[in-house]
């Protein structure tokens, strides 16, 4: 049964992601969006608001958007009020970061345990830049710890809908003054997978791109875009380059981008049968996003979080791991997990001072296997010993 209340989203994370792509869209498409952020000064700010801009840059100029039609819970002393938003809710949304997923869990799970199942099933979608976020998510949500109720899962098809995602958009930092307003690129893709809404018609969203496999755009995205900017921030900051616009003027830099991009291009065109042609122009579109003038990203904000990107299914390893394992070539990808090594006790990312740590307490293999996830039995487990060595020596000469 549907029900004949307003459209309404529950978004979890009202960072510049949040308020300035996902509840941009939400809102273009009619929903009322509610805010679970833990942050009160946000929450106020929003619920004091009635509206805010988002602006869209490009060499063409701007575009101005006005959002409105929101409100803002804060889930970490209002739990109640969000459960209840949870039950009634047609769509629930997060960007909040890939390692803070399992803290969303218990209260979306409260508020789905409190759903009525005469209502379409609510549709759930991680918008985070991570392969299977919205799978990760549903398995905290699903856990006994947080459904402890068994029977629930028996009919839980009827209370929500999980649909992994890949997004694409490049935020920079804002200005210290922007206030609410979001300025992002006039360039995004939003692709969801269309398969898990078998009896469903799928969410109302204008902008969404639905498709039946997801898998080839996560990791075209994950691989180009996103390799990409990480290797022009990590090879920009260990050269002294202030923004990932300078490290992009430096044709060095471009070079090793490039290279790398190559590298990931070969993989994405052979496992997923993607048109090398289309693949090539695509990359050469992706550079030229991140080497927009109007978007300058301070490298050390690019870069944070090392460890998240040195991970196993992430930007450099992920790929360089499958090349390795085919026999194809990948160390322009090692060269740019290298230059992230050696982003180590970078002020204001917690990230880099325990990527320090453990490279000054492991030996290369124990880093090899918690920082990457790499087994000794893989073809790029040597690699990136050598790698973590060459490193730590570095490291120990200074």
């Amino acid at each position: 049964m549907e029900r004949n209340a307003p459209k309404k989203a529950v978004h979890f994370g009202a960072g510049n992601i949040g308020r300035g792509f996902v509840a941009c869209f939400l809102h273009n498409s009619g929903y009322e969006v509610i805010f679970a952020e833990v942050n009160d000064a946000t929450v106020n700010k929003l619920n004091s608001n009635k509206s805010y801009k988002v602006i869209e840059v490009g060499a063409d100029g701007t575009n101005e958007k006005t959002i409105t039609n929101y409100r803002a819970i804060n889930s970490r002393t209002n739990e109640a009020a969000l459960v209840d938003e949870i039950a009634t809710a047609d769509v629930v949304t997060c960007s909040v970061g890939p390692n803070i997923l399992k803290f969303l869990a218990p209260v979306i799970a409260k508020g789905l345990a409190a759903r009525s199942t005469d209502l379409s099933p609510a549709a759930v979608i991680a918008c985070e830049n991570a392969i299977g976020a919205t799978d990760t998510l549903a398995e905290y949500i699903k856990s006994p710890e947080n459904t402890p109720n068994r029977a629930l899962l028996e009919d839980y098809d009827k209370r929500a809908t999980f649909a992994n995602s890949a997004i694409d958009r490049i935020v920079p930092a804002q200005d210290p003054d922007a206030g609410l307003d979001v300025k992002l690129e006039k360039f995004y893709e939003w692709v969801v997978e269309k398969t898990p809404f078998k009896e469903w018609a799928v969410p109302d969203i204008q902008g969404i791109k639905w498709v039946d496999n997801l898998q080839p755009f996560i990791e075209r995205k994950l691989y180009t875009v996103n390799t990409g900017h990480a290797t022009a921030a990590y090879y920009g900051y260990t050269r002294r380059k202030s923004t990932v616009y300078d490290a992009l003027q430096d044709k060095d830099i471009r070079e090793e981008v490039k290279n790398a991009l190559k590298e990931t291009a070969d993989l994405i065109t052979e496992k997923h049968g993607i048109d090398e042609e289309e693949q090539k122009q695509y990359v050469e579109k992706i550079v030229r996003r991140i080497s927009n003038p109007h978007l300058e990203d301070a490298v050390e904000r690019v870069g944070r979080a090392p460890l998240r990107k040195l991970s196993r299914k992430e930007r450099f390893i992920g790929p360089a791991a499958e090349l390795a394992e085919n026999g194809k070539d990948c160390s322009a990808l090692l060269d740019a997990a290298e230059m992230a090594f050696r982003f180590q006790n970078v002020e204001g990312d917690d990230e880099s001072f325990e990527l320090a740590k453990i490279m000054e307490e492991k030996k290369p293999e124990e880093v090899a296997q918690q920082v990457c996830g790499l087994q000794p039995s893989e073809k790029l487990f040597p690699q990136v010993v050598d790698i973590v060595k060459r490193v730590q020596a570095d490291s120990n000469e200074e």
